[in-house]
């Protein structure tokens, strides 16, 4: 039994940064599946959207944001974020994060733009915002005495009041896998908080790591909590096509300095889907990319950067440059072969203003939530500003608490279970539920894909829960079993939406309905598998 003030699942930006604002006051932990800097936030290019120019406003920052959700963003959320972006900056900054600089402008910072921003706007560390930021906060993390980080630990599940027989619902910890002994431990906290991210491993083709299986929306659905928008899956437009460019992304602020996206004869064919062209926002362009594919029978399209000078690629995007070059592609001489890849999950966990969660004790935070600020679809480097936004409103409610008693917490059981005979049955599962939905829940969607997809949905499930009854846990089973869950998920939110909005595409509603609202599901009224 491990006992602390605070438990975090997650050490992405959001989880770090809390763990940080909390520890100078509690005992923290950090779960993390891997290492410390295997999350997605350390794979983040472009950088963090913020008013920090005298030439921008919080106005239209929010109606940016706005305009990208496609008329379901939360205002009160909405504002509330981007209200608190330039002192979300200006902490990441008092910690050391090496932000490009440009003495040009009035904040001394280079700052890009990128899709669906009506401003330069995305302070940035070159091309590689996420591990820069990463770096610095995981090294004041690793050093600081009062947070300790258990690496290579995946969490299985919450322990709450419901699961001891209580009135109260409220999380007291969670059992959590030694992923090395394979040994399962028991974690006692009075503050429980989810930030493991997104669920981009459930579809085939993503630009996160894999890391991303949806964990904490599983966990926090099977704990009591409710899920909104969860159909909303965000398709980065341009993720790299190579045989040996395993999801590797090309910054949307290619585009935003002048990459132009082009046709295997070196057409320009986004003018023809909207006016605003390779500056649309995310859901637009993928849409846009996906139908020039599958019109012409294409396996990718081009992104053109090479009217830029070298100096000028090699200074603004030298990851990017390096990775290509490295593969064969002088994108200073060539384009760049870019296919959508699934990159973001907008839905999540049910959040207020404070990342709380229907359940006691238990917070959200990051991509794991649902704020109600990315709306139909995120609007490019909102991400990282919504993780830092919400750890710091978080680490305000937690520290303000008093502390609860908590009952004695019950040992993981193993006694009923055995080794498991075969493991084909993950690895099989897992390539089949990644393939259908790609295949049936992809950027454009249709009532007849959607129910054969869920009809697949219901065979795993029952194949995967009797597998998790008879079988000790591993790191992959647990994995699959959130996977699983949180597809079901998408694919219910989906089925539910009659319209066509941002990121949802239904050939059989492809009109939007007058009314934006979100979907909302409740474990109560759930339709089991």
């Amino acid at each position: 039994m491990l006992r602390f003030d605070t438990l975090i699942i997650g050490s992405g930006l959001a989880g770090l940064s809390l763990a940080l604002k909390l520890a100078e006051r509690q005992k923290v932990a950090v779960i993390t599946k891997k290492s410390l800097l295997d999350g997605a936030s350390a794979w983040a290019q472009g950088g963090i959207a913020a008013v920090i120019s005298s030439e921008d406003s919080l106005e239209e920052h929010i109606r940016d944001t706005q305009i990208a959700g496609a008329g379901l963003c939360d205002p009160k959320t909405t504002r509330f974020v981007v209200e608190h972006g330039a002192s979300a900056i200006d902490w990441l900054i008092a910690q050391g994060v090496p932000f490009t600089r440009d003495s040009g402008t009035d904040s001394g910072y280079h700052l890009t733009r990128e899709g669906g921003h009506s401003h330069r706007r995305i302070i940035h560390a070159a091309d590689a915002t996420g591990q820069a930021v990463q770096d610095t906060i995981a090294a004041k993390a690793r050093t600081h005495p009062n947070i300790t980080l258990l690496e290579r630990h995946i969490a299985i599940d919450l322990i709450t009041g419901s699961k001891l027989g209580q009135v109260e619902n409220r999380a007291y910890g969670a059992y959590a896998l030694n992923s090395l002994s394979g040994e399962v431990i028991t974690i006692e906290a009075q503050n429980t908080v989810l930030a493991t991210g997104g669920a981009g491993k459930v579809y085939l083709y993503t630009t996160n790591p894999d890391t991303a299986t949806g964990d904490g929306i599983a966990m926090g659905w099977r704990a009591g909590c409710r899920v909104s928008n969860m159909e909303f899956i965000q398709f980065h437009p341009t993720c790299l096509y190579h045989p040996h460019a395993k999801s590797f992304l090309i910054s949307e602020a290619v585009r935003g300095e002048g990459g132009t996206l082009k046709l295997p004869d070196g057409t320009r064919f986004m003018p023809w889907h909207d006016e605003r062209a390779e500056l649309a926002p995310r859901d637009v362009v993928a849409r846009a990319i996906d139908f020039e594919m599958k019109k012409r029978g294409l396996d990718c399209v081009y992104l053109d950067i090479s009217h830029q000078p070298l100096e000028f690629l090699q200074e603004h995007f030298p990851t990017i440059y390096t990775r290509c070059l490295a593969l064969g592609i002088d994108i200073s001489k060539q384009p760049i072969p870019v296919v959508p890849a699934v990159h973001f999950t907008c839905g999540g966990l049910m959040t207020d203003l404070h990342g709380r969660t229907d359940v006691s004790g238990l917070y959200a935070i990051g991509e794991t939530a649902c704020t109600g600020l990315h709306g139909a679809n995120r609007l490019a480097s909102n991400s990282l500003l919504e993780c830092l936004v919400f750890a710091e409103s978080a680490s305000r409610d937690i520290l303000g608490k008093s502390p609860v008693k908590i009952p004695k917490l019950p040992q993981w059981d193993e006694s009923q279970v055995t080794d498991a005979d075969e493991t084909v049955v993950i690895s099989h599962n897992w390539d089949e539920l990644r393939r259908f939905m790609w295949d049936y829940v992809g950027i454009v969607r249709t009532t007849k894909r959607l129910q054969r997809a869920q009809h697949r949905i219901k065979l795993l499930h029952e194949e995967i829960n009797e597998y998790y009854s008879n079988f000790h846990v591993s790191a992959d089973l647990l994995e699959l079993r959130n996977l699983v869950l949180t597809a079901d998920l998408i694919v219910q939110s989906a089925l539910s939406r009659h319209e066509s909005r941002g990121l949802h595409f239904s050939k059989d509603y492809p009109q939007m309905l007058p009314e934006a609202l979100p979907t909302v599901l409740t474990p109560q009224s759930y339709v089991a598998f």
